[in-house]
């Protein structure tokens, strides 16, 4: 069981930032975006929509997904193999770096909202009532984990094989040792609900939520600090914060609900609003490198993100 403690954030005035509007061709809203490279990205949303970049977003394209369902989450663990997960259970994968979409029996109709991939055979995702599904043969078979958890699941990330990070609603982080089969409480004393996990390394992570919850481990989360934000000018702690990436050890973004983009450049001691016209709430986040990250979300919004 982790530790909390309590450090307030400082929160300064809100900056311009090349946040770039690029036209996906649809209106639906995206809620996964998925970068590899500058160049080849991936982002899902209701509907079943999929659309897919090879030139960094100047043109977006739809690609046949073969469900209506909504799809919350996609991931790529290699350039030609990805994978999407949605409503009732919906698993797609491809083998063709998004051009062709097949289904794979998931062996669950709980909702499906986090994907994450170490290599194009191992991966996991998460979902409903606690889910953690495992696959080590590039998802011909998922096996159901033991997450001990009954709460909706919202994010996964592994750092390498054994160690890995799973967050979602009542203030539920899980963490494991052992590639997950076994998963333990880590608390921040927060019933927030936490929608994305990020850890840079194995000490150092993020987790971030409803009405502004954002908190802080820097030992791997035996211990968490509270570094969610203070009610000042734009920001409001009623703002949900839907996902959070670092390039480095001192640098991260965060989106959330409204169009809010925060970015820090201290390790998160200091967050800056940044100033851009979209109002659409964000979803989806993706850095694929330390300079470009793109966002999306509602009515088919994709942001292009330059940090420097």
């Amino acid at each position: 069981m982790a530790l909390v403690l309590f450090c307030s954030n400082a929160f300064v005035r809100a900056a311009p930032i090349a946040a770039i509007p690029q036209k996906s061709g649809t209106d639906a809203t995206l809620m996964g975006i998925y970068f590899r490279d500058a160049k080849n990205g991936w982002a899902v949303g209701n509907g079943g929509v999929i659309v897919r970049t090879t030139d960094g977003g100047r043109h977006w394209k739809q690609a046949a997904g073969g469900t209506t369902a909504q799809l919350s989450g996609v991931f790529f663990a290699d350039a030609a193999h990805g994978w999407a997960v949605g409503a009732n259970g919906t698993l797609l994968h491809t083998r063709d770096g998004g051009g062709k979409w097949v289904p794979q029996a998931s062996g669950t109709q709980s909702p499906l909202y986090g994907v994450f991939f170490l290599s194009p055979t191992v991966g996991w995702v998460v979902g409903g009532g606690g889910t953690i599904l495992h696959t080590a043969d590039g998802g011909q078979h998922w096996a159901d984990q033991t997450s001990g958890a009954n709460a909706v699941l919202y994010a996964v990330q592994f750092l390498d094989s054994l160690r890995g990070k799973a967050v979602g609603a009542l203030g539920t982080i899980l963490s494991t040792e052992d590639g997950g089969l076994t998963w333990t409480t880590q608390t921040t004393q927060s019933s927030a609900t936490f929608f994305d996990v990020f850890f840079a390394d194995p000490l150092n992570g993020w987790v971030v939520g409803n009405a502004g919850a954002m908190f802080q481990t820097l030992n791997g989360g035996d211990q968490w600090v509270d570094r969610s934000l203070p009610c000042s000018g734009s920001c409001s702690r009623l703002t949900d914060l839907l996902r959070v990436r670092f390039t480095d050890s001192k640098s991260g973004w965060v989106v959330g609900e409204r169009g809010t983009i925060f970015k820090t450049t201290d390790s998160g001691f200091n967050w800056m609003p940044q100033e851009h016209p979209t109002k659409a709430a964000l979803y989806g986040l993706t850095f694929p490198t330390a300079a470009q990250g793109w966002a999306a979300g509602e009515r088919g919004t994709i942001l292009q993100i330059t940090t420097k």
